[in-house]
């Protein structure tokens, strides 16, 4: 079923060659700021959707004799096997605009029921979210955060299910910190965007060439920052953790439901509680939520005893939190209400009393009871501070945290 929402963005590609067709796809999907394009088969057409702004919506119904010509011009295009259509292949089209302008493309390709699914995920060079003060940091974790990355050695780690940011906010961070005066080397699975002046490396599953075993070759480059795109195991979590305690400072993600349980994680990989205590800078959790489109967002004032904002008070300035907002669909904003994404963070600062607790294998919850009392914004407040800010809605924080995590006390 089509949405009225679904129907102001569809394109009309059916009377186009393949060429042209998925030039008109791609570059509409960049246009929109989409970070995906997916092409599905379906019984009886094949479906043009773009992932945008964390939705999936549809912008195209392609015929499918036409549909199957497109697929066939991508994969040509991405120097895919055009005859294996029954495994998953992957692959990568550095797409020139008629402007000049790429758009670097990395393609996967599935089989299903009807015919073959791709999925694109489009890598705009040049991507202005990767600046700090773009990412969604508030004023306060903000400090926080570049008192951590100002540092000279130590292992900062940025957690959060897939889509959620953790990208742009290493890629930002390495930018922050690319001023020519430090070596830096990163370590990537895949390398997604090309920066002048990182020393970037691949993983190689082809060839057994995992982060453990690159990230054991950087460390005698000499390099004074390290970004580790994932720890997945316990070789790479104890060598990040040797890293960040003989001099380097260590920048990596992993999968954890929020800060505090992060050092978990790493335990769980074997990395031993004194080690981690003594290199561990912080943890940086975070989720993406739609921010309002400003010229359009509509505003209701709150009654002066109102208590909505009580909890996140201190962290207000003057004048905020006396209005709540909520979407407005427009033209200027794909008739969504949204205009962007930012993240909503927990910032878990390693003070002197947390890093005993770490060492002494203390309980998750203690460890994070600890950073609250240490006036640490969990999700609860950080997402609070959005809504009383006038970034987003409530609706929209329900939509992308868990539940659990908006709860007073998590474990």
């Amino acid at each position: 079923m089509i949405t009225e929402i679904e129907k102001a963005v569809l394109i009309d590609v059916s009377k186009f060659t393949p060429e042209i067709a998925v030039a008109r796809l791609i570059e509409h999907a960049a246009e929109m700021g989409a970070s995906d394009l997916f092409l599905v088969s379906n019984s009886n057409h094949i479906a043009a959707e773009v992932r945008h702004h964390g939705i999936v919506r549809t912008t195209a119904h392609i015929a499918v004799e036409q549909g199957k010509k497109c697929l066939s011009y991508i994969k040509a295009n991405a120097a895919m096997d055009l005859t294996e259509k029954r495994r998953p292949l992957d692959g990568r089209w550095i797409y020139k605009k008629p402007d000049g302008s790429i758009i670097d493309l990395r393609i996967n390709v599935i089989p299903t029921m009807y015919g073959e699914d791709f999925a694109i995920r489009i890598l705009s060079r040049g991507n202005k979210l990767f600046t700090l003060e773009n990412v969604g940091l508030s004023r306060e974790q903000m400090q926080t955060y570049l008192g951590w990355i100002n540092s000279p050695s130590g292992l900062i780690l940025i957690t959060g299910p897939t889509g959620s940011g953790k990208t742009a906010t290493q890629y930002a961070s390495m930018i922050k910190l690319n001023d020519g005066k430090r070596k830096i080397n990163t370590i990537e699975d895949p390398i997604e965007y090309a920066i002048d002046g990182l020393r970037q490396s691949q993983v190689n599953p082809a060839i057994d060439l995992g982060f453990g075993e690159l990230l054991r070759s950087v460390l005698r480059q000499s390099p004074d920052v390290i970004m580790i795109g994932e720890i997945r195991d316990e070789v790479t979590a104890k060598t990040a953790v040797y890293a960040a305690n003989s001099g380097i400072l260590v920048f990596a993600t992993l999968h954890a439901p929020h800060a505090a349980a992060a050092i978990q994680t790493m335990r769980s990989l074997g990395s031993p509680s004194h080690f981690l205590a003594s290199s561990l800078r912080g943890v940086v959790s975070q989720r993406l939520v739609r921010t309002f489109d400003p010229a359009t967002r509509q505003e209701f004032d709150l009654d002066d005893d109102n208590d909505t904002f009580d909890e996140v008070k201190p962290w207000l300035a003057a004048g905020e939190g006396k209005k709540i907002y909520a979407a407005k669909p427009a033209p200027s904003n794909q008739m969504t209400g949204y205009a962007g994404r930012a993240g909503v963070f927990e910032v878990l600062n390693v003070s002197k009393a947390i890093r005993h607790l770490i060492s002494e294998e203390a309980p998750i919850k203690a460890i994070r009871d600890k950073a609250i009392e240490e006036k640490m914004l969990d999700f609860r407040k950080a997402a609070l501070l959005k809504v009383a800010r006038g970034e987003t809605s409530t609706e929209e924080i329900l939509r992308v945290i868990p539940s659990e995590q908006l709860l007073a006390d998590v474990e």
